[in-house]
């Protein structure tokens, strides 16, 4: 953490550096102008139009130290947006991606992550879904919070996955799955939604459209998905808005079950605990912000 800060720190003084600068470069050029003008008059000349050569322009940087800004803020950024606030360190959040490695992953039924997936900008991006694969935790989860931001490609299709567990040949034949997709797409969707528990739960139905609330920004923005699981209840929230909640191996959910094609699945949501997954062999997707909260089972 001590590095990550300096890190920041170097970033701040350097760009104030360059902005002193520029701002200078400015200052210099006004007082060419201004000098010129006078030169301009005093002799009965004429002078160009500074809208032709605007402050702005005069305070170019040189192209090496732009290009170095540039690469400072963006590594600025790409550690800015994985962050963890010191209350939610102290409630016990952890982060399951760094902004900046594929640490803590790997490819089911691999000991490596795939090449389909890369870190770009900040963001676990599944770039190549010819090439991807699921990706799973290094880590099993039993009971927790998860908190995530993904962004799906137009036409895009993926999922997170929980109590993901080794043998089946799928992720999804053992770990129940919240659909991720571009609900907008036109033409050959599913009909699990984003946000969906697959085949088992979803939203209400929405009074002023008549369809199941769908809380969902289109394909290319962020959408913030949050899910709790525990053995009391769990709950699934779409950017902000609670869309159900069930009980793991209630009658209710059993019942849910045995009508989808998991019925025949011998793992499927059995296991107590496993990998948080996340789908990668269906489209484009990225993901950011991915932290977990831990949560102690009730005695």
């Amino acid at each position: 953490m001590r590095t990550h800060s300096i890190i920041h720190a170097r970033c701040h003084s350097t760009g104030a550096i360059l902005f002193a600068f520029a701002a200078f470069t400015g200052l210099l050029a006004n007082l060419a102008v201004a000098f010129s003008q006078d030169r301009g008059r005093a002799h009965g000349g004429t002078t160009a139009s500074t809208s032709e050569n605007p402050v702005g322009e005069a305070a170019q940087l040189p192209e090496g130290v732009a290009l170095m800004c540039s690469a400072e803020t963006n590594a600025f950024t790409a550690d800015s947006s994985n962050p963890l606030t010191d209350s939610e360190k102290t409630a016990g959040w952890k982060l399951l991606f760094d902004g900046k490695t594929t640490d803590g992953w790997r490819t089911y039924k691999r000991n490596d992550v795939a090449p389909g997936w890369k870190v770009v900008d900040g963001t676990l991006t599944c770039a190549d879904p010819k090439n991807a694969g699921d990706l799973v935790t290094t880590d099993n989860f039993d009971w927790f919070e998860l908190s995530l931001e993904y962004n799906i490609s137009v036409g895009g299709n993926s999922g997170v996955m929980f109590h993901v567990v080794d043998g089946p040949a799928l992720t999804w034949q053992s770990g129940p799955e919240i659909q991720l997709l571009d609900n907008k797409a036109e033409g050959g969707q599913e009909s699990q939604l984003a946000g969906w528990l697959y085949q088992l739960y979803k939203p209400d139905i929405d009074p002023k459209t008549g369809k199941p609330i769908d809380a969902t920004k289109p394909a290319g923005q962020w959408n913030e998905l949050r899910v709790l699981v525990t053995p009391e209840k769990c709950e699934t929230y779409m950017n902000g808005v609670k869309y159900y909640q069930f009980v793991l191996g209630s009658q209710d959910f059993n019942d849910h079950v045995a009508k989808s094609k998991f019925a025949s699945m011998a793992k499927f949501a059995k296991s107590d605990s496993g990998y948080i997954a996340l789908q990668g062999d269906h489209g484009q997707v990225a993901f950011r912000n991915i932290k977990i909260r831990p949560i102690a089972a009730k005695q």
